[in-house]
Order: C-alpha cells, then structure tokens, then sequence
C-alpha cells in the first residue's frame, strides 16, 4: 500500500472498533466527603498501553511534558475552551513571540480528520498528516511488532497528536480529553501545565455512572500534582468530589467566575452566557501557563480581545449567511447542550431584528441517549426562549441518496430505518406545537434543500442541531 493520504485514511478506519464492550460497567455512589467509589470499568480502559506506544515512537515522559500541555475535560464546551484558550495563546504569541506555535488536538472532527490536530489555528496539511501518519504506523504496526497490542483508532490519533506536535516542536499544546477523564487515552500526559474542567452533566452514563459524581470522579481524573487545576462553577456534589480528588493529587482546584475583562458581546460564540465563564476559564489556564513558562508577560485586553474576535469552533455556536437566509449550526447532543443552543439561537435571531421564517433541522440517533427526551428537551427550550419554529424538519444522518460526499469523513454514524424514529419525532412534536409544520427527509441534503426552499421568497432562520453527524453534513454542503 502507497503511503498516500488516501490510504491513510483507510487505514485508520481499519482501528475503529466495530461496536462498545457490551458487558456493563458498575458504579457505587461516590461518598460525598471523600470521593470514595468503586469505579467498574467496561472494557479496557483507553490509558491501557498508551506509555508504552510512546516509548516505542521514540517519546519520553519528559518529550511529552516538554509539549507544556494544557488538559481539559467536561461535559459542555471542552471543544470551545480549548479553542479559546489557543486563540487566547495564539494572540498573546503573536504580540509576545511567546508561544509562538500552538498546538491544538480535539475531537471529533466535522469535514475532515484534520482538523483534530491543529497548529496556530489551522489543521496540519495533508502532506505533514501524511508523514507523520505511517511514522508512527510503521513503528508500531510494522515488522517485530507483531505481538504487541496494538492501538483504536482514538488511541492511535493522540499518538499522533503527541508525535506531531513533538516533531514540529510547539511551545504549548492544548489537549481535549476524549471520555471522562481518568482512564481516557489522553491521561497518559503526566506533568500538564494546568488543567481544565468545564460544566458537568449526566452523559455516557454507562461508562461513566449513574451520578454526577460519579462523573466527576471520571473528569478529575486528570489533575495532576503540581498543575493548578481550574474549573467553571459546578453543583456542590460534584464540586466537593473534584476538591477531595484535587486533595489527594497534591494540587489546588479554583472555581472561576465570569472574568470582567472578557468582552460582553450578544452573538458569535460569546453570545451565550456559559461562553463567558469558558472564556473565563481559557484565561485561567492561559495564565497559569505563563506564570510558569513566561513570568514576566501578562495577558493583554487587547490579547483577549484580539482571541474574541478571531476565535472559530466550527459546528459549535456557527452562522452562515446564504443568500436571505441564515443558518445557525451547533452540534448540541445533550440535555445541557440543546438548551444554551436554544438560547443563543434565540438571541442571535433577536439581535437580527428580523422577522422571518424560522426552521429547525434535528435527527439524533444514538444507542447511548436518548433522542426522544433531548428532542422533547429542545422543544422545551425554543418554548421557553420564545423561539418555536413555524417548520420542523427530521432527518437521519446519511448526507445523500449515495452516501457521503466527504472522502475522508471517516466517523461513521449508525445506520436508521427510516422513516421510523423520525415518524416518532414527527409525532410528538405535531402534539408538543399543532401549528408547526413539520415534515421528514431521508438525507441531510433533502433536509437543507426543503429548508432553503422556505426562506426562497424573504428568507430564513435555520437552526440546524442534534448530532455532530447533522451538523458536520450540512456544513460539507453549505461550504461547497
């Protein structure tokens, strides 16, 4: 096989397991005091392996800690936050000269499997992708390596992450953690900078428990001794675990509160308020960084002003302007998610001062959750937000009668019978709203063609939400 992006990609899906452990993981309510819990674990934990891979890639614990890593976790908005704090490190750098190259490594991906790995702002080309991808295949899937375990396909992306920020000597490196926390693959950095946990809520509850604290148990897992640990404000349950999980790691755990330096803007990714205490909490770790690598440079207004107007999160809080239409795009997949999404959607359609039609596109279709209470959940909130769209429109997660028309989309979404769980959705929302029209399309390119049909004559707000699978679809069509 040609090392060739191309066959990269494919063999990288060769590392996608084909379906979760089935055996259930069980969990004790941990002790509100001392965090105590038996955690079960359902499968092999991702950390499983990880030191070794690196030591056979060539990268010490100390190459690794030299990457002066920046951990976060949580239930909403990693992705932003880590996009912020880059952006807010990227302007400080570009100011200071320090740091001057920026590493970024996130999931999932949108458009294309680039874009989890990412320097100053943009996703590595793909010739350095390619590089670096058989660097670290052949070492670790090539001859005399046969009889070692080898890595997932998650697993194998934070290598590669690892490997490449390594090889192209960043000053810092932002590393979003995949699941939960403790036993995730990306807990193989032992010495972070800082870490980072934003808001928590009740997800992945197989994996991680049936209790916030249990989940918090999982999230905190990345603090580490000697890296001050920062936090967006969270309930008292899970906040007392994450101080007793701080206490036995040997490091100190700050709750941030909305930093007054952030600007107050009513769109863009800061239009919603949650924005600004992960804004916030971007600063937080952007400082502790430089407290230790730079003492004597200080984040600027015009750094964080600078980071504000320059930030993207691609399918997370997006406007796209299409002719008379706008659409607002956010890969909400979760109660907590679905409602901030609603609420900014509702802002920036007021700020528009326009009256026109509104639509929502929605599908989610997972084995994890459930999609009829998050739909019901949406409803909730464009109701309570004084946002109920006139026209509703259910999809499935296939982007044409074809299939997808990305090479390297490479996440693929769980197959549905349609019309069946739309027919569901289509249902209940007719009860929840009898005057909304609503409608069912078989791919995500019907859906938006239905949709740019009703803003045709005076145009149209789109609200596009549900699943990363609808999102990352929609924006490979409305980017084309």
């Amino acid at each position: 096989m040609k090392p060739t992006y191309e066959n990269a990609i494919k063999l990288l899906e060769s590392r996608m397991r084909k379906a979760r452990p089935e055996n259930r993981a069980t969990f004790s309510r941990p002790d509100p005091v001392t965090a105590t819990a038996t955690q079960g674990l359902k499968g092999l934990p991702s950390l499983v392996g990880m030191k070794e891979w690196l030591q056979l890639l060539g990268h010490s614990d100390n190459a690794v800690n030299n990457l002066n890593i920046i951990h976060v976790t949580g239930t909403k908005g990693k992705g932003s936050t880590c996009a912020l704090t880059r952006s807010i490190l990227h302007a400080h750098g570009l100011r200071t000269g320090f740091p001057k190259r920026v590493g970024l490594y996130t999931s999932p991906h949108l458009l294309y499997v680039r874009e989890r790995i990412q320097i100053n702002d943009q996703p590595i080309s793909e010739d350095r992708f390619t590089r670096y991808f058989y660097e670290v295949w052949d070492r670790l899937f090539g001859q005399g390596v046969e009889n070692v375990r080898q890595p997932r396909y998650l697993q194998f992306l934070a290598l590669l992450a690892f490997h490449t920020f390594i090889r192209e000597e960043v000053d810092a490196a932002i590393f979003e953690v995949h699941h939960g926390g403790e036993y995730d693959a990306t807990n193989v950095i032992s010495r972070p900078v800082a870490t980072g946990v934003v808001s928590l809520g009740l997800d992945h509850v197989d994996q991680l428990g049936p209790a916030i604290e249990n989940v918090a148990w999982h999230k905190s897992g990345i603090f580490k001794s000697g890296a001050p640990a920062f936090s967006v404000p969270q309930d008292a349950g899970p906040a007392e675990v994450m101080r007793s999980r701080a206490e036995e790691r040997g490091t100190s755990l700050t709750f941030v509160e909305s930093d007054e330096s952030v600007p107050r803007v009513e769109t863009g990714i800061l239009g919603v308020p949650v924005q600004r205490l992960n804004c916030s909490l971007a600063l937080g770790l952007s400082r502790a960084l430089l407290r230790q690598k730079a003492p004597d440079q200080r984040i600027t207004p015009e750094d964080i002003a600078r980071a504000v107007d320059s930030v993207s999160w691609p399918g997370r809080f997006e406007v796209i302007s299409k002719g008379k239409s706008q659409w607002f795009l956010d890969g909400a997949h979760n109660t907590l998610s679905l409602g901030q999404a609603a609420q900014w959607f509702a802002s920036n359609v007021r700020a528009t001062g326009q009256h026109i039609p509104r639509v929502l596109i929605f599908s989610h279709i997972s084995d994890a959750r459930d999609g009829v209470s998050l739909m019901e959940c949406l409803a909730k909130a464009l109701h309570e937000n004084d946002m109920k769209p006139e026209h509703v429109i259910f999809t499935t997660y296939q982007e044409t009668e074809e299939g997808s028309v990305r090479f390297d989309k490479i996440m693929k979404p769980p197959l549905m019978a349609f019309p069946g769980l739309c027919e569901t959705y289509s249902s209940l929302w007719a009860k929840f709203d009898p005057e909304a029209s609503v409608s069912m399309e078989p791919t995500i390119e019907k859906a938006l063609q239905r949709a740019r049909n009703i803003g045709e004559q005076n145009g149209a707000h789109i609200f596009v939400t549900g699943s990363l699978y609808l999102v990352g679809g929609a924006l490979a069509f409305l980017r084309s």
